[in-house]
């Protein structure tokens, strides 16, 4: 009886363990202050659309590294849903990332621009805003790179004496779930403005047709983008499709096309956890050479 009872808690605590272990991804020193490394600005406004989603109003945060001097022209990397991205304390914290890896030198000197989803203002006290959040992200076409490119990067510039590089090699762009398949669809769309996506539990599925994206990459001629994709086993799967599957069709078919790519395949959900212990890494990945 004893017996029985010691391998009954042993296997209890071998699968406690196993559970606690699943989705668990600890955060590194790249993601914490660090003495001695300077930190960079964050500015924050609003922007209104007047142009491509008028009507259309957005919080947004620019970061500026440390000794930034407008006179030089810098990289840049874009991020959508960047509130969550720009967070100190949150999953991913860039403006934290970005201190460490410029100080490293592991990065360019690069103007952080996060950007969150556009959302039509309540009519009326007895409405509520509404989001315009799927439309921009999940659609197909190049609606949203305009918007990014001819609007809003002009427009912040301008505003904030943002001293942006030219060079489509020094522009990156990230996202999670929905702003992963953006991120893609911008450097699709526009490589000749960025050609360095970061995707995080990428929505590479049917919400808007983007389950069309792995074909697409399959049977057009290879476009210079470096891309580094993120998913877990326990991600989505709903009447859009499966996640995992999906992220998983997105590597095949960059493979296939001998895309410069990464793929990170985990055991975590449809979350932050591990695009964001992985961000220092995938940073240095993106930006290496």
């Amino acid at each position: 009886m004893l017996r029985h009872r010691l391998a009954l808690t042993v296997a209890l605590a071998v699968f406690a363990n196993s559970a606690l272990a699943v989705d668990d991804y600890p955060l590194g020193p790249d993601s914490q202050p660090r003495d001695g490394v300077k930190a960079g600005e964050v500015i924050q406004g609003k922007w209104t659309s007047e142009k491509v989603y008028p009507g259309t109003e957005r919080d947004y945060w620019v970061y500026l590294p440390a000794g930034y001097d407008a006179s030089k022209s810098h990289a840049l990397m874009v991020f959508q849903d960047g509130g969550n991205y720009q967070k100190k304390d949150g999953q991913f914290r860039v403006p934290v990332v970005f201190d460490n890896l410029i100080h490293d030198k592991a990065i360019p000197p690069s103007i952080g621009v996060f950007l969150n989803p556009g959302t039509f203002p309540a009519a009326d006290a007895n409405t509520k805003p509404r989001s315009n959040r799927s439309f921009e992200y999940d659609s197909l076409g190049d609606q949203y790179a305009i918007f990014l490119i001819d609007e809003v990067l002009p427009g912040l510039s301008q505003r904030h004496k943002l001293n942006i590089t030219n060079d489509p090699n020094l522009r990156a762009i990230g996202g999670i779930s929905s702003g992963g398949i953006c991120a893609w669809t911008v450097a699709w769309e526009r490589s000749d403005s960025f050609r360095k996506v970061l995707s995080h539990v990428g929505s590479f599925t049917n919400i808007r047709g983007g389950h069309v994206c792995h074909a697409l990459i399959r049977k057009t001629e290879p476009k210079p983008i470096r891309v580094f994709l993120q998913d877990g086993s326990g991600d989505l799967d709903n009447l859009h499709g499966n996640w995992p599957l999906a992220n998983q069709e997105m590597a095949a078919a960059l493979k296939f096309a001998k895309y410069d790519y990464r793929f990170e395949f985990g055991d975590g959900g449809h979350n932050g956890k591990h695009g964001g212990a992985l961000l220092p890494e995938s940073l240095k990945w993106l930006w290496r050479e």
